[in-house]
């Protein structure tokens, strides 16, 4: 039985998780593949850290770009991370010297996949990247494979078990944003700076890796203009149970006649869809084909073992064989898709201000809707003391991005509109 020897960039807690994964579950990989995986060298900053696997059989890198050339090493797992630097020293290297490379790296992918992809192709080597999105969710896979005979109508996701989890404790608790934060912290699922979680970048890399794979167009997550939940309070949580929505981080991927659309904001799903379930560090996704109607995924988006065991679900389609375009077609094809513009998007919003309790301010509100078209479908109004600030509480019928932009502006600047704003949009499907 042949060997596929593996060199391991990065041994944090995925990378020991992917080391553990191969050495404990040898036979059963053996029996699948009909070949052995063996991992033979790695590479980390330090050396002495404790890992919780024994490091003496393997080969130790203090560099990892030397790891990528290692001649005896056949594949390469780059579980670095960060978009430059060392991580794309090693995949560039490594795919240079003609070695197969699974990462996890969605950041890297989502502002280099094109470019390494290529070069994946001209050597003859394989680029996977399962583990870069929604950690176990096979995702990837069905999109390149299960899913290759539909048309994909529309995508959209949870994407970020850190932020999921923030907006479920805090519907669940009446908690703010920051102690729940915080609480995240103490537990792991929010790193020290966790703005790549919960300003909406994270989830953004993942979600335009989806939409090259449903599309077959370049990465374009340069085009993206994400929005996180810091601004989310207990009150809009509150009012969205009460008008029958959950509040989520929400990732929406389609292409219309006007170019293609990429969305990554908070957003209102109705309680009866099936991504208003998707609850704490969970990632949800569904997938419109045009065959197979809508498909639901859903499971741990991080995580050392459901990584682990994506990373290793690639090695084992590289060890039977399996060579496939990294996003499904071969990189020279991948189309540059201009991007719909965002102020002629069609959606509903809510929008909560606190406002002047006195006669007249619903008009004059109102008054600014009706001049850009914004249709009101519901009110709710609460508070009635004058010394106090009365919240108003509007959803809307469909009306576009600018229309919408444009009369928010104007209502901030009205002298009896106390602070500002919130806008959130409303997702229907």
């Amino acid at each position: 039985m042949s060997s596929l020897k593996i060199g391991i960039a990065g041994l944090g807690t995925v990378g020991a998780a992917t080391a553990a994964v191969i050495e404990e579950n040898a036979s059963v990989i053996a029996r699948r593949t009909g070949r052995t995986l063996e991992v033979v060298a790695v590479s980390a900053r330090e050396r002495r850290k404790d890992r919780g696997i024994p490091l003496d059989r393997y080969r130790w890198y203090e560099n990892a770009a030397e790891l990528a050339v290692d001649p005896e090493i056949d594949l390469v797992c780059e579980l670095i991370g960060g978009s430059d630097g060392v991580a794309l020293e090693v995949v560039r290297t490594a795919l240079a010297a003609g070695k197969h490379v699974v990462t996890a790296n969605k950041a890297l992918l989502a502002h280099q996949g094109a470019t390494l992809a290529g070069l994946a192709e001209q050597q003859g080597v394989s680029l996977a990247f399962e583990a870069a999105v929604a950690g176990g969710i096979p995702i990837v896979k069905a999109l390149r494979e299960g899913l290759a005979a539909n048309r994909i109508r529309r995508i959209t996701g949870i994407l970020n078990g850190t932020s999921n989890y923030i907006l479920t404790t805090m519907r669940e608790t009446g908690r703010d944003f920051a102690s729940v934060l915080a609480e995240a912290q103490e537990k792991g699922y929010a790193e020290a700076d966790p703005s790549f979680d919960v300003d909406g970048v994270d989830a953004a890399h993942k979600l335009c890796l989806l939409a090259s794979l449903a599309y077959g167009c370049l990465p374009r997550f340069d085009a993206m203009r994400p929005e996180g939940i810091r601004g989310i309070k207990p009150v809009d949580i509150a009012f969205a149970g009460q008008l029958g929505f959950r509040i989520k981080l929400l990732g929406s991927a389609r292409l219309t006649e006007a170019g293609l659309v990429l969305r990554m904001h908070p957003a209102m799903v109705p309680l009866s869809a099936p991504i208003a379930a998707v609850e704490g560090v969970f990632n949800g996704i569904t997938v419109e084909g045009d065959r197979v109607g809508v498909a639901v995924f859903e499971g741990r988006g991080a995580g050392a073992g459901p990584t682990a065991s994506a990373v290793v679900a690639d090695i084992i389609d590289i060890a039977r064989g399996l060579r496939l375009p990294t996003f499904g077609v071969p990189a020279s094809e991948l189309a540059d898709r201009p991007m719909a513009p965002v102020e002629d998007l069609i959606g509903s919003y809510y929008l909560r201000l606190e406002v002047v309790d006195r006669p007249g301010v619903l008009a004059d509100v109102a008054a600014v809707l009706r001049d850009q078209h914004v249709s009101i479908e519901s009110l709710i109004q609460r508070g009635r003391d004058p010394e106090q600030p009365v919240t108003l509480v509007i959803t809307t019928h469909d009306a576009t991005e600018g229309a919408m932009s444009r009369a928010l502006a104007t209502i901030a600047g009205l002298p009896v509109v106390l602070e500002a704003p919130t806008m959130i949009r409303i997702e229907q499907a």
